[in-house]
C-alpha cells in the first residue's frame, strides 16, 4: 500500500472514531495514548475474526472432495505431475484444481481460504497462521541456447559465465531465484552481468531461446515446452548457495481438511523419489 493511501485510511478511521490514533510528521510516526490503549483491543478483535474464519472454513472442508492447490511454476512443472498421478490412483474421489502463481501471490490466497494447500518458496518472514513443511531443494542449472558454445559442455562453472549476459527474475516477486544468481557469482568473486529482468521463468527461458542471454533456473524448468535451450549442470565450490531454492508445502494452521491431509500423506510417502528428480 502506498504511504498516501495508508494515510487516508488512518485519517478516515480517526474521523469515524473521533480521536487521533497516530501522531505523524515527515520524520516521526508514533501512536497516541488513545491509539496505544486501543491497539490491544484491536489485536484481540482481529484474532477473533481470524478464528471465526478458520472455524467456518474448517466446517466447510470436512466433507469436501475438491482440493484447491497452488504452486510456483517450477514445482507445477516438476513435482505436481507425478504427485497427482500417484494421488489420482489412490484417491480418484478427490478432484484437484490447480492455481499456478508466485509465492507472494499464493500465501494471501491461503490465508483468505481460496487455496487449501500451496507449494512455495518459504519466505524469510513467515505468517504465524501458515504451516510450512520443508520438502526439498531444487537444483539450479544454467539455461543456454543450443547454439551457444557452453551447450556442448557436461557442466559449467560460474567463472565460465563471467562475461555472459544474464536473464534474471525480478527480486520483488522472486527473491529466492534472484538472490541465488547473485550469490553464486559473489561466492566466485564475480559480479553478474544482468542484461534483462523478467518475472516469469517461462518468459526467462523463452528469452534464452531467442539467444539474448543465459539464465540460472531450477532444473525442473527444463520441463517447460521451449525449444533451442539446453540446461547444463553447475559446478560449484560451495554447497551453501546450492541449497537456497527450497520448496515447502504450506497450509493454514488449525484447519482440518481430510482431502489436503490425504495429498500430503501421498507426497511424504513418495518424497524420496521427488527429491532425486529435483
Amino acid at each position: 500500500m502506498l504511504p498516501a493511501s495508508l494515510g487516508r485510511y488512518i485519517g478516515n478511521l480517526e474521523d469515524s472514531l473521533g480521536v487521533r490514533l497516530i501522531n505523524r510528521t515527515t520524520r516521526h510516526v508514533a501512536l497516541t495514548a488513545v491509539g496505544a490503549e486501543l491497539l490491544d483491543d484491536i489485536k484481540d478483535l482481529l484474532n477473533r475474526v481470524e478464528n471465526i474464519e478458520a472455524k467456518a472454513h474448517n466446517f466447510d472442508r470436512l466433507d469436501s472432495l475438491t482440493l484447491r492447490v497452488g504452486s510456483i511454476d517450477s514445482a507445477a512443472a516438476g513435482l505436481l505431475p507425478p504427485l497427482l498421478n500417484f494421488f489420482k490412483t489412490e484417491r480418484p474421489d478427490i478432484e484437484v484444481t490447480l492455481f499456478e502463481q508466485k509465492t507472494i501471490r499464493l500465501l494471501p490466497r491461503l490465508l483468505s481460504g481460496r487455496l487449501d494447500l500451496a507449494f512455495v518458496r518459504p519466505p524469510d518472514v513467515r505468517p504465524d497462521r501458515i504451516v510450512f513443511r520443508p520438502l526439498l531443494n531444487e537444483t539450479p542449472v544454467v539455461a543456454v541456447p543450443t547454439s551457444h558454445p557452453l551447450a556442448d559442455r557436461s557442466s559449467v562453472k560460474i567463472e565460465d559465465l563471467a562475461q555472459e549476459p544474464l536473464i534474471v527474475p525480478d527480486r520483488g516477486s522472486r527473491p529466492h531465484s534472484h538472490d541465488l544468481t547473485i550469490q553464486l557469482f559473489a561466492e566466485a568473486g564475480l559480479t553478474a552481468k544482468i542484461a534483462q529482468i523478467a518475472e516469469e521463468k517461462q518468459t526467462i527461458v523463452n528469452i534464452v531461446s531467442a539467444g539474448l542471454g543465459l539464465a540460472i533456473v531450477p532444473r525442473w524448468a527444463s520441463r517447460f515446452a521451449v525449444g533451442n535451450v539446453k540446461f547444463v549442470p553447475i559446478e560449484t565450490h560451495s554447497s551453501q548457495a546450492m541449497t537456497k531454492l527450497s520448496l515447502a508445502a504450506a497450509w493454514v494452521r488449525d484447519v482440518r481438511d481430510p482431502a489436503r491431509d490425504a495429498l500430503l500423506d501421498c507426497l511424504i510417502r513418495h518424497l524420496e523419489d521427488f527429491q532425486k528428480s529435483a
